[in-house]
């Protein structure tokens, strides 16, 4: 009992040391995204033409011949077919990345994301110690919930990278969230391994807890596009109407997907992931049924988590409905995900609940 009891400290000692390992290395992967921003960002000529570009430029011709019925043959040009994202979106090429389309700028890119997977693999080493100190599921506090929170957000940024998918323009702002999640938690949010209340000793806690950590993480992702997308979206609308925008926006702006590309990109991450979300309400209803007797009961975390689920809906009814496409339904993303922030860190904080189960 001893010998075990000393393995568990230790174990929970060495999650420790992951986690502030993960957090140095990540330090430098965010310094390294930094860098390929700041190398990638092109001269004033280079901008110039990325913004001309941007403008929709006539389509070569493409010429048919019909045969008259005098015998002779007339040439006809095939009109230009353009396809938008959404209603009124713009023809506008993506941006070359944050890279700038330079050597220096690719190269520190690497570097960063690179580093950004060790870290990754550091930090889940971390939260599997933790699990193995405890012996359980390695969210029953806060603490738990927010290193493994960060885990699987930057292991979802990097299964796209390695789907091929165009998203390294996520890597500075996810390093970033993640280094102020670890620094709350371990700040703030710091509390020493122990077991379950009888309550969350259960298998449920596998499957709507760790449901809840992935939707959230993925909804991460999906705020994070539909920022840029209103940013960049401002962008575009001023080059359009012949504003000139300022040397920063052009220098960060540019190199961002285009507007339609973010707010699709935003769209399929948040339908995608809604189904998800939804049973994970439902699996919590079920476990509240086996827990407390009861499957809903107007609890605050029962109440934020249907709150951001009609926030989630709404969006996308909005995708679907003529004149709510675009910003506004943008705008309501923005609102659902800023639901479910509260949801964890002002119910759990501020709000005294069944689910008040923070351990700060």
């Amino acid at each position: 009992m001893i010998l075990a009891a000393e393995t568990n400290e230790s174990l929970a000692q060495i999650s420790d040391l992951l986690v502030y390992s993960s957090m140095a290395v990540y330090t430098l992967a965010f310094f390294a995204h930094i860098a390929e921003w700041v190398f990638g960002s092109r001269s004033k000529v280079g901008r110039t033409a990325a913004a001309l570009t941007q403008r929709s430029a006539p389509a070569p011709a493409v010429t048919v011949q019909v045969k008259g019925a005098a015998g002779g043959t007339a040439v006809l040009d095939k009109p230009k077919v353009i396809t938008r994202a959404a209603a009124g979106a713009r023809d506008v090429p993506d941006g070359p990345g944050a890279a700038g389309g330079t050597v220096k700028g690719d190269l520190y890119g690497r570097i960063a994301i690179s580093l950004t997977a060790l870290a990754f693999l550091i930090e889940a080493s971390g939260v599997i110690s933790r699990a193995l100190s405890v012996q359980r599921a390695p969210w029953g506090n806060m603490y738990e919930f927010s290193t493994t929170f960060s885990t699987v957000a930057v292991g979802a940024y990097l299964a796209l990278l390695v789907a091929k998918k165009n998203v390294r323009w996520i890597g500075l702002p996810l390093v970033t969230t993640v280094l102020l999640d670890l620094g709350m938690a371990v700040t703030w949010l710091k509390t020493p391994s122990d077991q379950l209340v009888p309550a969350l000793d259960s298998y449920w806690l596998w499957i709507h807890v760790s449901t809840a950590i992935f939707c959230g993480a993925v909804f991460y992702l999906g705020a994070v596009a539909t920022l840029l997308y209103l940013f960049r979206d401002s962008y575009e609308n001023k080059l359009a109407t012949g504003g000139n925008p300022g040397a920063f926006a052009r220098s960060v702006l540019e190199r961002l997907p285009a507007a339609a590309s973010l707010d699709k990109f935003s769209y399929r991450v948040n339908a995608a992931i809604f189904p998800l979300w939804t049973f994970t309400i439902i699996a919590g209803a079920i476990w509240a049924g086996d827990a407390w007797g009861r499957y809903w009961g107007w609890d605050a975390k029962e109440v934020w988590s249907f709150i951001t689920w009609v926030g989630y809906a709404a969006y996308l009814h909005a995708r679907a409905t003529a004149g709510w496409k675009g910003r506004k339904a943008a705008y309501i993303a923005l609102i659902a995900f800023a639901c479910f922030l509260f949801n964890y860190y002002g119910v759990n904080i501020f709000v005294s609940s069944k689910h008040s189960y923070a351990g700060v």
